[in-house]
């Protein structure tokens, strides 16, 4: 009811005016949205005309200067430094969001929140650069151990042979710091999320601190963390200068994880601005794939998070929303 006696619905239209403006203009956005990403999408099958296709995606020979372009190389390295980030950065991250949620002192729980967040606004030519000129060199010695003491693996340590200061996992290393402080701030939300009743509930039948987050906290929590994770995996597949700085450049596919080679993002950063005819329309179409590859990511992580959240009995609300806002930004 309103003022005078009437509903909602017995008010004039101009009274209702603004409700419709607010519904047509948010809808509008949303249409906007959509169609910017359409756009984005036609273009760059319009740039990448001539060069896209299956034979660019899964072949091995990257020469601009005898017009020869075929990005497997280039799918290979993103698919592995973004790995690499995930395996890295996404345990280290989530179990920061556990401690400062679920063990640290409340006094230090806020200093150490905005210093975890603080990663995030270093600029990632800041990090390529402390990966050429520190990491990579201290690092060096330890790949080499690495790479003798477990020959014995095909591709992690076989054949390894020279090692190279700038390889994969220097930039997979470069992308899990990278990709730290947006998944520990996504998962420290979802965690925070959870009712205290569960954490009360598990302490009260006998459990252990540690139990408690692990039978109460984290299967709550999982379909946020998921989220949290595909965010940072959009965010690694799509990073750009600290990979150029760190990955060597080289246009083939590795024999070990301490090669050199080049993603889809650092080859366009490295040759667009020289590039010319085929040569453009190749790099588009690293483009096209690159774009692609991140819907493909964005779609799978829906999925999955929607599945997790529906095998839930029990409070999916909260962790649903925030995992689903959190895969939402990926694209």
């Amino acid at each position: 009811m309103v003022g005078g006696g009437r509903s909602v619905l017995e008010r004039s239209p101009l009274h209702r005016l603004p409700d419709r403006l607010l519904k047509w203009g948010l809808t509008g956005l949303a249409a906007a949205i959509l169609a910017l990403i359409a756009y984005f999408f036609i273009r760059l099958i319009g740039q990448s005309s001539g060069t896209f296709g299956l034979s660019f995606i899964f072949g091995n020979h990257w020469a601009p200067q005898i017009n020869a372009y075929r990005a497997a190389a280039m799918l290979v390295g993103t698919l592995i430094t973004s790995t690499t980030a995930m395996l890295i950065g996404v345990p280290i991250a989530v179990a920061t969001a556990l401690y400062l949620t679920e063990l640290c002192p409340r006094r230090a729980r806020t200093p150490l929140s905005l210093l975890v967040d603080l990663l995030a606004a270093v600029p990632s030519v800041v990090y390529g650069l402390w990966g050429v000129f520190f990491l990579a060199p201290k690092l060096l010695p330890a790949e080499r151990w690495f790479a003798n003491t477990f020959s014995f693996i095909p591709w992690f340590g076989g054949g390894a042979g020279t090692i190279a200061p700038t390889n994969y996992f220097i930039a997979g290393l470069i992308l899990a710091i990278m990709i730290l402080p947006i998944v520990s701030a996504v998962s420290r939300e979802v965690l925070a999320t959870v009712p205290n009743e569960h954490r009360e509930a598990s302490l009260a039948l006998g459990a252990t601190r540690w139990e408690m987050i692990r039978t109460a906290v984290l299967p709550e929590a999982r379909p946020g963390i998921v989220g949290a994770a595909m965010l940072g995996l959009g965010r690694a597949l799509g990073e750009t200068i600290a990979v150029v700085l760190v990955i060597g450049d080289a246009p083939d596919i590795g024999k070990h994880w301490f090669d050199q080679g080049y993603t889809y993002a650092s080859v366009i950063a490295n040759e667009f601005g020289e590039a010319t005819g085929l040569h453009r329309s190749a790099l588009f179409a690293c483009g096209l794939a690159l774009f692609v590859l991140t819907l493909l990511v964005n779609i799978v992580a829906r999925i999955f998070v929607n599945r997790s959240a529906r095998g839930k009995s029990y409070g999916t609300g909260d962790q649903g929303a925030v995992a689903a806002g959190a895969v939402a930004q990926m694209t």
